[in-house]
């Protein structure tokens, strides 16, 4: 079993239409490695398109700025870059960057880093949050 530390950073959950460009997709995926995130989740192959992302609010936000700039079908930002608890796995996984394709496994991601309450009432799942 992975340990895991609870930890503060900024987060923010970008909502699309789909993500389906693997060149916007690389695009996004080099931001993220220039703006220094330690983790950014994708799901992409259809509708809807969902990426996650946590760090320094500074680099948080500049991320988010660049990935509106991309100009994805209804972009939205249901939570906006802010400070919060998370469970960081230890030791840090080799890469900061994971695409999933399914919702389900995207909401797994986001119940082990302790914040499925907080997903769920952004992507209107839940009224809690």
């Amino acid at each position: 079993m992975q340990v895991t530390i609870p930890t503060r950073l900024f987060t923010a959950l970008i909502r699309t239409h789909h993500i389906t460009s693997r060149k916007k997709l690389q695009r996004v995926k080099k931001a993220a490695s220039q703006h220094s995130l330690p983790f950014v989740l994708i799901r992409s192959g259809g509708a809807p398109g969902i990426m996650y992302a946590e760090g320094a609010e500074a680099d948080v936000s500049e991320w988010v700025s660049f990935v509106r700039g991309l100009r994805y079908k209804d972009f939205q930002c249901p939570r906006k870059p802010a400070a919060n608890e998370v469970l960081v796995p230890k030791p840090t996984p080799q890469t900061n960057f994971e695409e999933v394709t399914s919702v389900t496994e995207f909401g797994q991601r986001m119940e082990q880093r302790g914040l499925a309450s907080w997903w769920k009432s952004a992507m209107g799942y839940s009224s809690k949050g």
